[in-house]
């Protein structure tokens, strides 16, 4: 089918051209009738004119749309699930106002269960045998107690949760058919690009088998806002609830991302929906299959993005990346040398372009895969070498080896008033500390003022981070100066296993 597609694009110089000459003549007249005030008919007669080239153009374009309806949808089902919710209630809760004069004490709170049914999307991406795979999203099929998978012909059967995973919002369904079934082929997310033609299947508001079309808007959407670690693809294809899970397609059939959510004031479809990329899921499928589970690679390393002006203070000006503000103890990332206050630009020759394109590269690493990090370090490129681990929530929750525990900022004019700090104290100002960390155990507190590292002055966050180099140290402490005193903390001995 692709190079019946790529013929049809030879014309597609005039073929926008075709579109709109097709929109503004097919303007016919309506008529009104008094059966009511929002009721109106179009003339029986056409009222346009076209030349057959520009027709032929559009029909064209159609008979491609068609042929990519007809080759996916039979690849697209209806997942139906009951979900088991559990609702605690007073069963003896004798309201107002005899509450308020006597004690009934405990008034017989129970828990009660109650099924709840709901819809999704899915798509088929796998058969061995006689089992076939439909990828869909977490939210959809994760908590269900019963999973009901619905073709596009009607066909049901039960479907079995092979594996869910909350942090990229999708789960992977199995199903067990002896007919042969279609099987959709997967693109190449990265191969997408702003303005490419693409198609929204699934069963909105319950209207199943449905497409939407419309372009990709835009490329690498955070996920952060809904707690996914994935980068979006943003279509303004009509994407509406009951959509989730199901896929989004090129022109050549292929699905490029599993739509998951949309930007709405109204509930629906507002020309701002969102789909993973496919390219980011390909392993997970294999992990689903394989483990029941998606394994991550991990670095050990808390990443944050960073504003011009602090890229400009730390002399990282015009420079995209990744900025290392805390790293784990004992962690991959501590083992081979990497630091807070590093800014990584590439992963194995790979530039960084933001935090969450790092996050996703670094989760798809193998575990025990050797990974070549290019960092800069007080303005000066070097290369550093970690060996990835699996990633565990147990480690990852773990604050006491959260080095060093928090971050910190200049001390500008502004923060000074804020803070009533006098003008002779130099020094950098912490934030964001974490609980149980070293920083914790220190006794540091928020808007302290660091103005020493090992008794060396610092007066800007690039000084602080130059002292903080753990290179041949085996204890930090910090001189810090609040509400008029200076003290010095006790001394933290390094972890060096």
């Amino acid at each position: 089918m692709k190079s019946f597609v790529k013929g049809l694009l030879s014309v597609a110089g005039v073929a926008a051209v075709a579109f709109l000459l097709f929109s503004f003549s097919c303007v016919g007249t309506v008529s009104s009738s008094k059966t009511g005030a929002n009721t109106v008919y179009a003339e029986s007669s056409p009222a346009y004119s076209m030349s057959e080239e520009a027709l032929s153009v559009v029909e064209a374009l159609q008979s491609a749309f068609r042929t990519v309806s007809g080759n996916v949808l039979p690849s697209v089902v209806e997942v139906d699930v009951t979900q088991v919710v559990q609702q605690t209630t007073s069963s003896g809760d004798y309201g107002f106002p005899f509450y308020y004069f006597f004690d009934f004490g405990n008034r017989g709170d129970e828990t009660r269960e109650y099924t709840q049914d709901s819809l999704g999307s899915g798509v088929i991406v796998r058969r061995t045998g006689n089992t076939y795979y439909v990828l869909t999203n977490e939210h959809v099929a994760g908590d269900a107690s019963t999973i009901k998978i619905k073709l596009y012909d009607n066909t049901e059967f039960e479907g079995k949760l092979v594996g869910s995973d909350e942090r990229k919002d999708i789960a992977l369904v199995s199903f067990e058919s002896d007919e042969p079934l279609t099987v959709a082929k997967l693109g190449d997310s990265d191969a997408v690009q702003v303005g490419d033609i693409c198609f929204a299947m699934g069963t909105p508001l319950g209207y199943a088998s449905s497409v939407s079309q419309g372009i990709i808007s835009a490329k690498s959407r955070s996920g952060s806002s809904i707690g996914n670690i994935s980068d979006f693809l943003q279509t303004d294809a009509a994407i509406n609830q009951g959509n989730s899970g199901g896929p989004l397609v090129n022109i050549y059939g292929e699905i490029i991302g599993i739509n998951t959510w949309i930007a709405s004031q109204s509930g629906g479809s507002q020309g701002l929906g969102f789909s993973i990329p496919i390219n980011n899921i390909k392993k997970a499928i294999d992990d689903f299959i394989n483990d029941g589970k998606v394994t991550y690679g991990w670095l050990g390393a808390s990443l944050t993005s960073l504003t011009n002006e602090y890229l400009d203070t730390m002399g990282l000006k015009g420079h995209k990346g990744a900025f290392v503000a805390n790293v784990f103890m004992d962690s991959p990332a501590y083992k081979c040398g990497l630091q807070a206050g590093d800014f990584i630009i590439a992963l194995n020759g790979k530039n960084v372009v933001s935090v969450d394109q790092l996050v996703l590269d670094v989760g798809d690493l193998t575990v025990g895969e050797k990974a070549a990090f290019t960092v800069i370090r007080g303005g000066k490129e070097m290369s550093l070498t970690a060996t990835i681990e699996n990633r565990k929530d147990t480690d990852v929750s773990d604050n006491s080896k959260l080095w060093p525990g928090f971050s910190v900022a200049e001390l500008t004019e502004d923060v000074r008033k804020q803070l009533k700090i006098d003008n002779d104290v130099k020094g950098v100002v912490v934030t964001n500390i974490q609980s149980k960390s070293p920083a914790s155990a220190m006794r540091l507190q928020n808007y302290d003022i660091i103005t020493a590292v090992n008794d060396n002055e610092v007066t800007n966050v690039q000084e602080f981070y130059k002292e903080l180099d753990l290179t041949g140290k085996t204890e930090i402490w910090f001189d810090v100066y609040n509400e008029g005193h200076t003290i010095t903390t006790g001394k933290y001995k390094l972890n060096r296993k």
